[in-house]
């Protein structure tokens, strides 16, 4: 089979991927000083296995791109076997299945990093990434004691379409989430303070009216 038929069609995909998997890499940091301060840790252990599982992803998805897919236009594909997407037990594939049962770890300690929320959001935005986590790992357990040695595509497609479900879900409802914060923050906060008391007791209100009232 021509396989650089399928070039640029199969590979387009991995261009959002790899944004996407970047972009919740900058969440996650911005995660780390938003949440509580008995939350933080937390939050740090989601970013450190999230910027692993982004690292994996990005390289994996990067090589298909940068030499895979000029590889097999120019008629190159001696060696290639292992490295190209179409092998079910090749490198891409495996590396797939690392960076996303990563991220399902990353998803569950984001949501208990989130756990101190109030609002229906906050707690919508914890349960989206504890849900989302547990079904990846869950699957991967299932996956891998069911096929065995015949795991081929199965877990990458589940861990693929739950980890687009849950970064589409967590950014739209944290962008309300964060809106709202601000807008609250702004309220809270007069320009001009003319009282001395009163500017002593602004100068000492958290950053963040969220959590510290």
């Amino acid at each position: 089979m021509d396989r650089s038929a399928y070039v640029p069609r199969d590979y387009l995909w991995m261009y959002p991927a790899v944004l996407l998997t970047l972009l919740f890499m900058v969440l996650a940091a911005c995660l780390t000083q938003w949440v509580p301060p008995e939350r933080k840790l937390h939050a740090a252990i989601a970013a450190c296995f999230t910027v692993f599982a982004a690292a994996v992803i990005t390289i994996d998805y990067g090589v298909q791109l940068t030499v895979l897919q000029p590889a097999l236009l120019a008629g190159q594909t001696e060696g290639l076997s292992a490295l190209t997407q179409y092998n079910p037990h090749g490198v891409f594939i495996a590396l797939e299945n690392i960076g996303y049962a990563v991220l399902g770890v990353a998803f569950l300690f984001l949501g208990a990093a989130l756990t101190g929320g109030t609002s229906r959001l906050e707690r919508a935005v914890r349960w989206v990434f504890t849900v989302g986590g547990a079904l990846i790992l869950t699957a991967l357990v299932l996956c891998a004691t069911i096929y065995r040695a015949e795991l081929d595509y199965r877990f990458e497609v589940v861990s693929l379409s739950i980890t687009w479900l849950v970064l589409i879900m967590s950014a739209s409802l944290l962008t309300v989430v964060f809106a709202r914060s601000r807008t609250g923050f702004t309220s809270h906060h007069p320009a001009v303070v003319a009282d001395p008391t009163h500017q002593a007791i602004a100068s000492t209100t958290p950053a963040n009216p969220r959590w510290g009232r």
